[in-house]
């Protein structure tokens, strides 16, 4: 079965537009990832600060090959990422001065699928 990983983005209410901003112009970052199975930004909606990230993945082997090889790569070109490998959401892509993150905190959350169920026709 499956696996998930989820982080959980501390983000300020001044920050949640910049963050959802940069997650939009990620353009497929992820999604072309070998064993790559889905990809969800969760706003929370009341009593917290905490966005959640949701990737699913083939297996942990393919989440850890991205993460080492894609995604490593792509923060290093950014000189860093303080949002704990939120695809680039706290870097806004490098340049010459490094923006603020967005978040300001962040914890990464694994899971594996055990049961699933599609929707009845």
């Amino acid at each position: 079965m499956s696996i998930v990983k989820i982080n959980a983005l501390t983000v300020p209410d001044d920050q949640r537009e910049v963050l959802e901003q940069r997650f939009a112009a990620r353009k497929g970052f992820v999604e072309s990832a070998d064993g790559f199975e889905w990809f969800e930004l969760l706003r929370p909606l009341e009593g917290s600060d905490r966005y959640l990230v949701y990737t699913r993945w083939r297996d942990e082997e393919s989440f850890q090959a991205w993460m080492n090889g894609p995604m490593k790569e792509a923060h290093q070109r950014a000189k860093g990422d303080d949002d704990g490998g939120a695809e680039g959401a706290g870097s806004g892509g490098g340049g010459a001065e490094r923006p603020k993150p967005a978040a300001t905190g962040s914890e990464t959350w694994s899971f594996e699928v055990v049961q699933q169920a599609p929707p009845k026709k």
